[in-house]
């Protein structure tokens, strides 16, 4: 079981690589095309963590996220094989585990994330991000709808 949870990560993980590499053989670095009056694909490169956090720190933020990554993916698989019966749990660590391994590729391979998702309301831009980012931050959602839930060991029916 713990196998399917796995395979989840690798398909994320497989889409968010060939996004990016279809937008980087299709766009130059900072091309964009307007897809909807709200949505533009644009070629970006992210040094940093979301929104850009530390993307001018010198370049020790590759190495210090791409540990960070491996680290919580390492503790992810771990709890995926306790609780790998938890479907909506694991749905949501398998999707974080694809999204963080696809943007940990990136950041070894060249020092940086490839994004390509933007959009924007009027003037206002919300930075751009990819498939990796999407699946960890739907990932969150589940984790977080997931803590909602009833849980049925230790509590007393009143």
């Amino acid at each position: 079981m713990l196998n399917r949870w796995l395979w989840l990560s690798a398909l994320v993980i497989v889409l968010d690589q060939l996004s990016k590499a279809w937008i980087t053989n299709h766009f130059a670095f900072g091309e964009s095309f307007t897809v909807l009056s709200v949505f533009n694909l644009v070629l970006a490169h992210n040094t940093g963590a979301a929104f850009s956090f530390l993307n001018d720190a010198g370049g020790m933020q590759r190495w210090l996220f791409s540990i960070i990554a491996i680290v919580a993916s390492a503790w992810i698989i771990w709890l995926l094989r306790k609780h790998r019966a938890q479907v909506l749990f694991a749905l949501a660590l398998s999707m974080i585990l694809g999204g963080a391994l696809g943007n940990l590729i990136d950041r070894l391979a060249y020092g940086y994330v490839v994004d390509f998702l933007s959009f924007h309301w009027d003037e206002h831009y919300f930075p751009a991000f990819n498939l990796a980012d999407s699946a960890i931050t739907c990932g969150a959602f589940l984790l977080i709808l997931d803590s909602f839930k009833e849980k049925k060991h230790g509590t007393v029916a009143g």
